[in-house]
């Protein structure tokens, strides 16, 4: 057996893997809860060892990481209905706080560094993971609180058959580069032949889910639109990370998933397919 073919029978068994986990995980809200929460540790584990190899950058891995999952934890309380009091917000201010003061006395030589790569582990990562119990759990309009799977979940069944319909139309008819600066391999015709699968996909959930309950609250129409975004924001995402390897000048994030990289790599689209589509969602709700 060649090693390509190795490799494509691992990175399948991975990739079958991967889905049938994160499938599962939407299930139960404990489940998801302890999935991200993990998923968010370990991808800014695995960002802080990265751009700690690079000169002058010193970020304290483990606080970082501990403050990420508070954080992720903290607005999954909160949206949940678990906890009620914004106090739960304290620790992780303090912390912050904490990782801005500590430079005074670390001796670094460029602190600015130090602060720009720690603050950024919360942006790029932190913040956008946390947004997934936004989407998951949604108030009745008796203010109970529900937990409802198909939202968050449709956002990453979105984000694969994107990459499968772009990665078959890219194959088969891709001629001109999306962007060659950053990402050589992309090219517009995979990118319309995703974006039509998934507009397809979509097409379907909104008009299943609007023949029974619609716990979303979202037509066929909008349903329509929640995929166009997750499509734009979601290869926005994958580019965002290829320039940050780029600028690094490496080629994965890691490789804890054979096959398919690091956790960086594998969820590179939902950092910005997330936000983006609790941005959407609640700009619906104010019209």
């Amino acid at each position: 057996m060649s090693g390509k073919m190795k490799n494509l029978i691992v990175r399948t068994i991975t990739g079958v893997l991967f889905v049938a986990i994160m499938v599962a995980g939407f299930l139960r809200p404990q489940a998801m809860i302890f999935l991200f929460a993990l998923i968010t540790g370990l991808t800014i584990w695995e960002y802080c060892g990265l751009v700690n190899d690079i000169k002058d950058v010193t970020v304290n891995r483990f606080i970082s990481t501990v403050a990420g999952v508070y954080f992720f934890l903290a607005i999954a309380g909160v949206n949940g209905g678990i906890i009620q009091s914004n106090g739960v917000f304290i620790p992780y201010i303090l912390t912050i706080v904490y990782l801005f003061v500590s430079e005074l006395y670390t001796k670094n030589e460029n602190a600015i560094h130090d602060w720009a790569y720690t603050m950024l582990s919360q942006m790029y990562i932190a913040l956008p993971f946390s947004m997934i119990n936004v989407l998951a759990f949604r108030q009745s309009l008796d203010g109970s609180t529900h937990f409802y799977y198909l939202l968050p979940l449709s956002v990453f069944i979105f984000l694969w058959i994107n990459d499968t319909g772009a990665y078959c139309s890219g194959t088969l008819f891709g001629k001109h580069k999306l962007f060659p600066r950053i990402s050589p391999g992309k090219s517009w015709e995979g990118s319309i032949g995703g974006g039509i699968l998934v507009l397809i996909v979509a097409g379907v959930i909104g008009y299943l889910e609007n023949q029974g309950d619609n716990l979303s609250g979202l037509n066929l129409l909008e349903w329509l639109g929640l995929g166009l975004t997750v499509v734009l924001f979601g290869t926005w995402g994958d580019l965002v990370e290829s320039l940050f390897k780029r600028t690094l000048g490496i080629k994965d994030s890691g490789n804890i998933l054979p096959g398919h990289g690091g956790i960086l790599d594998r969820f590179d689209s939902s950092l910005m397919a997330i936000p983006a589509s609790v941005i959407y969602i609640y700009t619906l709700s104010l019209f």
